[in-house]
């Protein structure tokens, strides 16, 4: 699939990990130092978040991997099941599209408290969301969130390559976006992206960017 189209901002070198091991059984053991990790912006505004968001990701035969870190002073999460709606709250979020249509993706996202949700999503094409199969579930799915100094919180996942249609391979290029749905304390809410969709809506796939397996 050709990205000539996409700002060059919007295409992810998703960089496969140099020598897996042992060590790599955790997500919070990966080497995210050697990473690029990309910014969040308003999806409407691009302006730059009242609270940052940045975003690494990379991968080998087993696994796809995924680190987000978020300055969060004010956090707000009372879901506790598996697929309760976490998007009505403080959330990170992952779109993927394999096939690049737009049609059809993963959706996963994950709260502060780890609790997880993961749905198939079927797009009508303009944002519109045709069904949403929540009783989907990847299997091996892991995650962990961790608070650091400094209010910041980091959230580790991990997606195995069973997940996928087939796993993926050096040269393969996917449809991805990343999501943050932060409150603040006043109540108001910020709507954060890696690749911006202009308005609140986050199932705009045409706006999703590339993540390029190298």
């Amino acid at each position: 699939m050709s990205t000539t189209h996409l700002p060059k901002q919007y295409v992810y070198r998703c960089n496969k990990i140099p020598a897996r091991g042992p060590q790599y059984r955790s997500p919070k053991s990966i080497p995210w130092h050697l990473f690029d990790s990309v910014p969040l912006v308003d999806t409407v505004t691009c302006a730059p978040p009242l609270e940052p968001t940045r975003v690494s990701a990379c991968w080998d035969e087993e696994f796809l991997y995924f680190r987000f870190v978020c300055q969060d002073a004010y956090m707000i999460s009372d879901f506790t099941e598996r697929d309760d709606p976490l998007y009505d709250q403080d959330v990170v979020e992952i779109f993927i599209d394999e096939t690049g249509a737009g049609k059809e993706y993963m959706e996963i996202e994950v709260s502060p408290n780890n609790v997880i949700f993961d749905a198939m999503i079927e797009n009508g094409g303009k944002g519109d969301i045709v069904y949403g199969n929540r009783s989907w579930n990847i299997d091996g799915l892991e995650t962990e969130v961790a608070e650091t100094a400094g209010s910041l919180r980091i959230y580790d996942i991990r997606i195995p390559m069973a997940a996928f249609r087939k796993p993926a391979e050096a040269g393969d290029c996917w449809r991805a976006n990343f999501y943050r749905i932060d409150e603040q304390e006043d109540g108001t809410r910020e709507y954060q992206a890696w690749s911006p969709t202009g308005v609140v809506n986050f199932h705009l796939s045409q706006m999703f960017g590339s993540l390029q397996f190298v």
